[in-house]
């Protein structure tokens, strides 16, 4: 049975992704879907209408005939409040969501019965997330571009070079989490000549660190007094934890943040999980900083966004496979058959059945496999 499949633009401040390429789109088409998207929804990444309409789509003006006439919205980023009034009751949506930070979103998601996956939380046999780790790729790596840019004078920060020049000292670069993001940002911070050091709880993991690094990043299993000896001395903390599917842990305190050097630079990555800082709230890529305790902080709750070309070309590639699956046998369906999307579960048909996200709201939870058989 065909499915309409529908690409609205995303409306994030500054987010230019898109939910799929043209190419994704014809692969759609080939498998029997219809595929609807937004005009325009794909300039930000550097696509244009005409494309998509060549790749077999229906391009139309606005978002309200995308939404009415779609059976699965497929997005980057979660709704926002302008978007909840545009939903079917019973829709089905495929996107990233990270309800485990947002109440309101997960209640409307229910109220609305619409069936969800989180793309955060879709995680395969082996415990890897296939589709978070391109865009953890993305923004642990622009995390330290940005971190670098911050701490110059005219950004409010100290007026540091990262990696110092010959005579001087270069930077200390502390990353909280040894997951995808903090190693993708120790990898830019190492490659631009700074002091690195990551925090992880895990042996396992910083052994495998310590094998790609080969001894140029000074890796520790922290307690609370390491990790405020560490930030303390740090001119750069990147927040780099990912607990799957819930609220990141409050690892850094306001008197950490307090104990840095005035015109230094927080990075909180984990802030679409609620951040891992005290002191972090999300931003925009308008108006990407503010300073609290004396410190910089970035926490852009889109990272990728900023790179949209590069971001689309890596998320679409990881989700256009599940996507084919979902439109083809449906969420309930497709879930049922494919343990990574059971995974990925939100909301079905009312009920919430992701545990994390129950938790961290106070709110019932029912198990996915009670509603799918």
């Amino acid at each position: 049975m065909a499915t309409v499949v529908g690409v609205p633009k995303e409306i994030k401040d500054m987010e230019g992704r898109v939910s799929m390429q043209p190419d994704g789109v014809a692969e759609l088409v080939h498998h029997g879907h219809e595929v609807i998207v937004q005009s325009g929804a794909g300039a930000g990444a550097g696509f244009t209408d005409e494309e998509y309409t060549e790749a077999g789509g229906r391009v139309v003006d606005g978002p309200e005939e995308v939404f009415s006439s779609s059976d699965l919205i497929v997005k980057v980023k979660e709704p926002i409040p302008e978007e909840y009034d545009l939903f079917k009751e019973g829709q089905q949506l495929f996107t990233y969501l990270h309800l485990a930070a947002d109440k309101g979103l997960t209640e409307f998601l229910m109220e609305r019965k619409v069936n969800s996956i989180a793309y955060e939380t879709v995680e395969a046999p082996d415990g890897s997330l296939p589709l978070l780790t391109p865009m953890s790729e993305v923004a642990g790596r622009m995390a330290i571009q940005a971190a670098a840019h911050h701490l110059e004078s005219p950004q409010g920060g100290a007026g540091l070079l990262l990696g110092g020049v010959p005579g001087t000292p270069a930077a200390k670069v502390t990353i909280i989490g040894g997951g995808v993001v903090g190693t993708e940002a120790a990898k830019i911070a190492v490659g631009m000549r700074a002091i690195v050091r990551v925090l992880d709880v895990s042996p396992k993991r910083l052994a495998y660190l310590s094998d790609i690094f080969e001894g140029r990043v000074d890796l520790v299993i922290p307690n609370r007094a390491r990790t405020a000896a560490y930030v303390a001395e740090s001119d750069v903390v990147v927040g780099a934890v990912l607990v799957h599917g819930a609220k990141a842990p409050k690892l850094v305190t306001r008197d950490m943040v307090a104990s840095m050097r005035p015109g230094s630079v927080v990075a909180d990555v984990a802030i679409d999980q609620g951040g891992c800082v005290e002191t972090a709230r999300p931003t925009t890529h308008s108006e990407p900083t503010y300073v609290e305790e004396g410190v910089v902080h970035y926490c852009v709750a889109n990272i990728p966004g900023a790179v949209a070309r590069t971001s689309t070309l890596a998320l679409t590639s990881a989700t256009l496979p599940y996507l084919i699956h979902i439109a083809d046998r449906g969420i309930e369906g497709a879930a049922a058959e494919d343990p990574a999307l059971a995974k990925g579960l939100s909301t079905l048909g009312g009920d919430l059945v992701s545990e994390p996200v129950a938790e961290a709201h106070d709110l019932s939870f029912t198990e996915a496999g009670k509603i799918l058989g």
